[in-house]
């Protein structure tokens, strides 16, 4: 027998098998000549990431690239931007170490800059890919604007200005169409659900309160993420406004920014006033190009002062007195009754007819953004509010500290989470549990589906439950009764939901499917035993039909019949639908478990209030 000789490559041919496939990230520093921090900029602009191979030829510990990737990196113009960016640095410390600080102010002021547009149509040739990836965007772009400006971060206020825009801009058209969908406050933030053209977008927002950015956290990292993620927020903007005929960007409101720096200084597009602006925007233009002829060095402060006063006469001629800001008039009708889907529908009409005031101590940004969405008008305690609090015509008042100088007898005075349970039940809640100097019911995630197998019910999801079947006109067993007393048409002929011819045919019916069940297990239980189906067993049938309870030695029976039943089954199954079985019990086992240990919390809970 002839022995296989090892294949030996000699030094300098080419590479085989993983060797030839992948590279690490050191071979690929090489290649590029470059160094790490630009290397993985270039990786999350272009959404470049590591592979596994299947063999680790150079180590564990080594952090491997496809040589396809690395070939696409190494194409890219941004690479020969980023090396003028970094010859330009050269040339303006340079200047800057001879005294010459013109040349440096020059230099750096024609600092080249990487545009990310091409990247973005390479990434996400189609909108709907866009919207797809929006969840990380809308999170780190709303983290930013929340973020203090600090130079030893390098967290510019430019940068967080335009990221407080963006989002503004996102919110103002989602509570506008009225997409929104879920609303969770959490201990790290208010989790967020919207459902744009088909796609669910899920997005955190920070709580309002001073953010301190620690030591640990590589700002750096996210800068880079973010500079990928403002030009795509801006695109998808851009794309929605057009989409209801509005005009992006929208003017900004100076005033109404000033006199609230949380609300969104959108100003209303209506279709009549469109023309109207162009106008008024290319005079105002026109008049700066005169002065800058006129005078060889203007001010830049004048001319912006100047845009900024004509905007806001043009606001001011444009906006009623009672204008609450762009968030609440920013279109009036953005899509018509024939586009808008069933939840688009029932969220627009949740709090239609209602009117809400915030008090100074709730999150008046959030519930700006959640109350409009869903169809209730609202208004705020300080200046440029729509209305006051001595209204008459507010329905509900969202408070959250129990002293309150005056009371109204006209409205009602609640907490804000009735505002976001309401919103997740999608029916108005009643205000008794969540009224000022109470505590709250648990606010339940709308994320968990608790109709799922084996889920954990809380009590108080059930009591929505009971809710929404009331609203809808549902019948739904009560507490204590289950689905088959419901079921059964005389208890439905006792509650006078049919009428009695109806409910002879149903119990027919129902005695009908019953005798076919009762046949269906005598057969399968005969089977088991080994009888065949000619040999009838005339004493079991009088048995079955007299309705005789069994002795405990023949359900000890049954239930060994079934548990031999079902080992021959598992014994029939293939190994990978055996393995998958198990696998399937052990997850049912800890679900049970962990709604056990859920059970034995609440228990412990409910007695210790009971002894206080």
């Amino acid at each position: 027998m002839v022995k296989a000789v090892k294949h030996y490559r000699p030094p300098g041919k080419k590479k085989e098998g993983n060797a030839a496939k992948f590279v690490t990230r050191s071979q690929a520093l090489k290649q590029l000549q470059i160094n790490l921090p630009l290397f993985r900029k270039l990786c999350i602009l272009k959404g470049v990431t590591p592979r596994e191979p299947k063999k680790k030829f150079k180590g564990t510990h080594q952090t491997y690239y496809h040589v396809k990737d690395v070939a696409f990196l190494h194409h890219e113009p941004l690479l020969e931007i980023h090396r003028e960016i970094r010859v330009h640095e050269r040339k303006i410390k340079k200047a800057e170490a001879k005294k010459n600080l013109e040349r440096a102010k020059r230099l750096r002021e024609k600092t080249p800059k990487p545009k990310i547009d091409r990247i973005i149509r390479q990434r996400y040739p189609r909108f709907v890919d866009a919207l797809g990836e929006l969840d990380d965007c809308l999170s780190m772009v709303h983290l930013f604007a929340a973020l203090p400006a600090a130079e030893s971060k390098k967290i510019d206020i430019e940068c967080v200005h335009k990221c407080r825009r963006l989002a503004h801009e996102w919110q103002a058209f989602i509570s506008r169409t009225h997409k929104l969908r879920k609303a969770f406050v959490s201990v790290k933030g208010i989790y967020y659900q919207a459902e744009v053209e088909g796609q669910k977008i899920t997005w955190l927002t920070p709580h309002s309160l001073q953010q301190v950015v620690s030591d640990d956290v590589d700002v750096i990292t996210m800068l880079n993420f973010l500079q990928l993620y403002e030009p795509l927020l801006g695109f998808v903007n851009f794309r929605l406004y057009h989409s209801i005929n509005l005009k992006y960007p929208p003017i900004l409101d100076p005033r109404l920014e000033a006199l609230a720096a949380d609300l969104y200084a959108l100003s209303r597009y209506a279709n009549a006033n469109v023309n109207a602006v162009p106008s008024v925007v290319n005079s105002e233009a026109s008049q700066v190009a005169e002065s800058e002829q006129g005078d060889a060095k203007p001010k830049r402060d004048d001319i912006e002062h100047e845009k900024s006063e004509l905007r806001l006469a043009q606001l001011q001629h444009q906006l009623p007195t009672n204008e609450p800001g762009a968030l609440m008039q920013l279109v009036e009708e953005a899509a018509s009754e024939e586009e808008e889907d069933q939840d688009t529908r029932e969220c627009k009409n949740l709090f239609k007819d209602l009117k809400f005031f915030l008090s100074r101590e709730v999150p008046r940004e959030s519930l700006l953004f959640v109350i409009p969405a869903f169809g209730g008008i609202v208004s705020w305690e300080g200046e440029g509010a729509p209305f006051q609090e001595s209204d008459q015509s507010i329905t509900h008042q969202i408070v959250d500290r129990d002293s309150q100088g005056h009371k109204f007898l006209s409205r009602e005075y609640v907490q804000p989470q009735w505002v976001f349970d309401s919103v997740n039940a999608r029916i108005i809640l009643p205000t008794v549990d969540y009224m000022v100097g109470r505590i709250p019911p648990p606010h339940l995630s709308p994320f968990i589906d608790y109709e799922e197998e084996g889920a954990y019910i809380p009590d108080y999801a059930k009591t929505i439950k009971q809710l929404q079947a009331a609203a809808r006109k549902e019948v739904l067993p009560l507490p204590g009764v289950g689905k088959e007393d419901l079921e059964d048409p005389q208890n439905i002929l006792v509650e006078g939901i049919m009428d009695r011819a109806e409910a002879n045919q149903a119990a027919q019916r129902k005695q009908k499917m019953m005798m076919l069940e009762q046949q269906y297990h005598n057969d399968l239980k005969k089977e088991l035993q080994g009888v065949t189906y000619g040999k009838m067993d005339s004493n079991v049938d009088k048995q079955t039909s007299t309705g005789e309870i069994q002795t405990g030695e023949e359900s000890t029976d049954n239930a060994q019949q079934k548990d031999d039943a079902d080992d021959m089954g598992t014994l029939m199954m293939s190994r990978k639908k055996r393995k998958l079985l198990e696998a399937m019990k052990i997850s049912n086992e800890r679900k049970q478990a962990k709604n056990d240990l859920i059970k034995q919390r609440k228990k412990k809970i409910d007695e210790a209030h009971k002894k206080s």
